[in-house]
């Protein structure tokens, strides 16, 4: 009897702590409880994260000075790991003292970091600091499509801050204090949740950035900011703290500083500010922190700062305020003297060398527009001479970029060659070529876990994958079965090796299984390429907003990025690649907005991939597939000039029909068959060559379309000529 009783209260407290556990804390799933080991091997096992085993229950961790971590529903909500590292503010980073002690190893790569980190896609709080981190943030950053609060602070990061981070909507709070920032900050005004903003301590600047009204943090101090406060500041009805000490901010405070309603702590010490104070101007009765000191101020201090002392800190030192009764002030002159020297220019020749210095701007300026014009003479020349040549034989052409790549590129086995240098340069950033194992292959794909299967269909299957160092590649399997040995496979496969480029999804290794079944031979081809998370240039063009975002020279740097991509299948691999499926959706953008080539065909010797490729391509014969890859290109340009969506042949010859009868009529009917975000941003002669090469695409007749060497010529020219436009103030609002 005692023992059931003794049974019944443990039971009994069980439940009671089961129901006073908080609902919202779970055991994290599988796949982020491993991520979270990653990020601990990555940081190079720093205190906050020793002592984890696989038994370790991470969401109920106690929570300490160094480390929190919070769940909610099986996913990471909060991770805060704060390690020993001291900031570059402690050192001296000219000597490079700090790069042995301070940061984490020569190892360590902030890529697959934050490639790792923003699996995590719950996150809403991320705090890492003081751990060593090092490298140039990466523009995967915006990963974080639920971070909340971001805070990096006091570690090494340098480089320019990436404009991606002005996608992160939901930010509240932006922290990146002591690092090594420089630049100038990206655009932060759409982000209309953000509340705190912290970049203090970096070498950004010289403009002042641009925020959004919500702000009520602002912290700035110590940076390169070399520019005046902005009036726009009134307008910031929630700003609390606002610090730009430790620049180079130059100019008058303005006038409604000191009164804006909100404001409580006020922080201009050691600036360039120079002039009078509003002296009948009063003040915030919220301000109870102002710092103006070690400026270059005359006059005398406002009343209201002077009766402030009883409930605030008011600290004016170091300028040249006349009023008799305050101490540590310098002379006027001082003041007057050091303010004409902060806004000049840092280099300025004496006055008795300018008249000579104006002339020779006037010879400089008279030979640069003398080489501008007979560039563009030359450019027009050899534009004509091309069109006056442009229907010459493809037999001609086929020979000609033959001969332009034989030059460069040794014959090897099985008529493949060696990628010529040029084209060895363009996949620079990609990592080396591998032969990956089985037991990697599964792994990456977590056993061909279901949930991982993006698309199935006649090129096999389909997977995202996470490889070991936590970059995301794709995997496309394939299974082929044939009568015999293998051989023709490791043929085929030859040329793998050689599909990487900048404007194409890249080929980053692959993997193949090979069973032998009596009389067939079954292999399975595992091809492993890198993953571009961001959208396709048909989701781009779909949403409004971002539509908007694509100007014409944005379009048509995209446009030769897919001519790009489209020749080096045609020419720079032996065989060329043909038939590759070119549509819209299957144009991808990463993260700098540059466009890369995905789903191309990959000659492998299957029936079924062999059979589609015949279909695909007509009556399968080169020729007609090179064509039909010109054509598809065609309707791609023909969307990027139009921004409508294509979803019939009829609507592509209604379009194309539209543009031809708009490029030979007035303007004004050309406009109004052109994607009305356009307008203002393009020359005239710049479109009308797009539009020109688009309708060449589409021809009916496939023998009369242009060679891809002639799109990227046409499309190149066509940059070129916009490029002059703009540099020579056009912009207008005419076209």
């Amino acid at each position: 009897m005692k023992n059931l009783r003794v049974c019944f209260t443990y039971f009994f407290l069980a439940i009671v702590l089961v129901l006073l556990t908080p609902s919202s804390v779970a055991q994290l799933s599988t796949s982020e409880n491993r991520i979270l080991f990653q990020v601990q091997k990555l940081l190079e096992y720093p205190q906050a994260l020793q002592g984890w085993t696989r038994w370790t229950n991470l969401c109920f961790l106690p929570p300490s000075s160094s480390l929190k971590i919070v769940c909610s529903n099986g996913h990471l909500t909060e991770l805060t790991i704060i390690g020993n590292k001291t900031s570059p503010s402690s050192h001296n980073p000219q000597a490079g003292s700090w790069t042995s002690l301070q940061t984490l190893s020569g190892k360590f790569s902030i890529d697959s970091f934050f490639t790792v980190m923003t699996k995590l896609s719950n996150l809403k709080v991320l705090s890492l600091v003081s751990l060593g981190l090092w490298g140039p943030l990466p523009s995967k950053i915006n990963r974080f499509w639920s971070l909340e609060v971001l805070n990096i602070s006091s570690n090494f990061i340098y480089g320019e801050i990436p404009p991606s981070i002005s996608s992160m909507m939901n930010l509240r709070s932006l922290v990146l204090v002591n690092n090594l920032f420089n630049g100038s900050v990206p655009d932060l005004q759409r982000l209309t949740s953000l509340e705190e903003l912290n970049l203090g301590g970096n070498k950004l600047g010289p403009e002042f950035p641009l925020v959004g009204k919500n702000l009520v943090t602002i912290i700035l101090r110590n940076n390169s900011l070399r520019s005046r406060i902005p009036p726009e500041i009134e307008h910031f009805d929630k700003l609390q703290v606002f610090d730009v000490s430790s620049n180079d901010v130059f100019g008058n405070i303005p006038s409604f500083l000191m009164s804006m309603p909100s404001l409580h702590s006020l922080n201009l010490a050691a600036n360039h500010l120079s002039g009078n104070l509003s002296v009948n101007k009063a003040c915030s009765s919220s301000l109870t922190f102002v710092d103006i000191s070690h400026n270059l101020l005359v006059g005398k201090l406002p009343a209201c700062l002077g009766s402030m002392s009883s409930k605030a800190t008011v600290l004016y030192s170091g300028n040249c305020f006349s009023t008799k009764s305050l101490n540590n002030q310098h002379p006027s002159s001082f003041c007057k003297r050091e303010g004409a020297l902060a806004v000049k220019p840092p280099a300025k020749k004496p006055r008795n060398d300018s008249n000579s210095g104006a002339k020779l701007g006037v010879v400089i300026g008279i030979i640069g527009g003398a080489v501008v014009i007979a560039g563009l003479l030359v450019f027009l020349i050899v534009f004509i001479f091309r069109k006056t040549n442009g229907e010459r034989s493809h037999h001609k052409m086929d020979k000609s970029v033959a001969n332009k790549y034989s030059a460069s590129a040794s014959p090897g086995p099985n008529g493949t060659r060696h990628i010529p240098q040029a084209m060895k340069q363009a996949a620079l950033g990609l990592p080396p070529y591998r032969i990956f194992t089985s037991e990697e292959i599964e792994d990456a794909t977590n056993n061909f876990d279901p949930s991982n299967l993006i698309e199935e269909g006649s090129q096999g299957q389909l997977y995202k994958g996470w490889l070991r160092d936590g970059s995301v590649v794709l995997v496309n399997c394939v299974k082929i079965r044939q009568k015999g040995l293998p051989h023709s496979i490791m043929q085929q496969i030859e040329v793998l090796p050689n599909l990487r480029h900048r404007h194409m999804v890249s080929v980053l290794g692959h993997c193949i299984i090979t069973e032998q079944e009596h009389p067939q031979t079954t292999s399975t081809v595992f091809i492993v390429f890198e993953h571009i998370s961001n959208v396709s240039l048909r989701d781009q063009l779909a949403d409004g907003r971002k539509r908007e975002m694509l100007k014409w020279p944005q379009r048509m740097a995209m446009s030769i990025g897919i001519a790009r991509g489209v020749q080096f299948l045609h020419t720079g691999v032996a065989p060329g690649i043909y038939g590759n499926n070119l549509k819209i959706e299957n144009i991808l953008l990463d993260d700098s907005l540059n466009a890369k080539v995905s789903r191309y065909s990959i000659p492998l010797p299957s029936k079924s991939a062999h059979n589609e490729h015949i279909a695909t391509n007509h009556m399968g014969s080169t020729n007609n597939a090179e064509k039909e890859d010109i054509y598809q290109l065609g309707v791609i340009l023909l969307e990027v000039i139009t921004g409508k969506e294509i979803a019939s042949p009829s609507e592509i010859e209604e379009m194309k029909d539209e543009l031809e009868n708009g490029s030979s009529e007035a303007t004004s009917v050309l406009k109004s068959v052109i994607d009305p975000s356009l307008r203002g941003t393009y020359a005239y002669e710049s479109m009308k060559t797009a539009i020109h090469i688009t309708i060449n695409c589409l021809s009916k007749v496939s023998s009369q379309r242009p060679s891809i060497e002639d799109v990227l010529w046409n499309l190149q020219y066509s940059m070129q000529v916009q490029e002059s436009w703009t540099s020579s103030g056009n912009l207008s609002t005419k076209l």
